[in-house]
């Protein structure tokens, strides 16, 4: 039996990633904030960026393997905090690949596809990066970061969709909250991703620490669509309404973080290094319903002490 720690097990990724890996192996969950309830697996609040996570976390739990989930996300909270933003998301991730490599502890780094500028599209992992928002370029510092102090460390560029304990944490729910709710809202025609679900990727993951990977990973879909279309696939896909979406630009909305508008990223290498199909973006939307049918949804938000 191998352990894990992860990262962020509060978030999105970080929880979902969690609840896998505590179904066959020991994991240990840090997480800042969000302290939870009833969980299959231990977790401790944590600051990774005063505390020693060294002598806290390695020291003690020896685990086999670390993945670094967490990051400040928000785009919109990156911009107005950029000091903060890069002692997060560049500096504690080189330290903690720093300290993996020392152990001979397997370091997993969650990156962005955002370290794109989006004017081309279906980007390979030697493409070069050009990020646009404070977010963006902090993620890519991470990265570089992360090389330098851990070769053999894995950096996973991702884009995924799931439940979370708040349930406002994924486009995905986003979508579905509000169509469910039959409220009108607004989906980017113009910004096209690669979006995963995180069931899926967090078993990519899984196998990619298995498989003892290392370097620059695209781990995202295997299509590709725009946003709006996202927004209506959910829709599809739960019986709703797809006319209360209205298709517009993001130009015009009224975000202050640059975004990349053409963020399709290639799986070659993935699938080739794995020898699997990646699932698709519908895959995922088909898996996201018959979640949330199965209970799924509500079990994430029963871990929060606030519920």
């Amino acid at each position: 039996m191998s352990r894990f720690v992860v990262t962020g097990a509060s978030g999105l990724l970080g929880l979902n990633l969690s609840l896998k890996i505590s179904a066959f192996d020991e994991v240990f969950g840090i997480a800042n904030t969000s302290p939870l309830k009833g969980l299959p697996f231990e977790i401790q609040v944590m600051d990774l960026v005063n505390d020693n996570f060294e002598k806290d976390v390695l020291e003690i739990y020896k685990p086999d393997a670390v993945i670094h989930c967490a990051a400040i996300a928000n785009l919109e909270e990156c911009e107005k905090n950029p000091d903060l933003a890069y002692q997060t998301n560049a500096v504690v991730p080189g330290e903690i690949a720093q300290q993996c490599k020392k152990r001979d502890v397997k370091f997993v780094h969650i990156s962005t596809d955002a370290v794109f500028d989006g004017k081309s599209g279906n980007y390979s992992e030697d493409d070069p990066t050009n990020p646009l928002s404070v977010y963006a370029k902090t993620k890519r510092a991470g990265e570089e970061n992360v090389q330098n102090q851990n070769p053999d460390a894995i950096i996973a560029r991702v884009n995924f969709f799931g439940w979370s304990l708040s349930g406002t944490r994924s486009l995905a729910e986003f979508f579905f909250t509000n169509l469910i709710t039959k409220n009108p809202i607004n989906g980017f025609m113009d910004v096209h991703f690669c979006p995963l679900y995180v069931s899926h990727l967090s078993d990519l993951l899984i196998k990619m620490v298995s498989a003892d990977l290392s370097g620059i990973y695209h781990v995202v879909s295997s299509d590709q669509m725009t946003k709006y279309e996202f927004g209506c696939a959910i829709a599809d896909q739960f019986a709703l309404d797809h006319r209360l979406i209205t298709p517009i630009s993001v130009n015009d909305s009224n975000l202050k973080a640059e975004r990349s508008l053409n963020l399709t990223l290639s799986t070659k290498k993935l699938s080739t290094s794995l020898n699997v199909s990646i699932p698709s973006t519908l895959d995922g939307i088909k898996q996201f319903s018959d979640d949330y049918r199965n209970g799924y949804a509500l079990k994430i938000r029963n871990y929060s002490i606030e519920n």
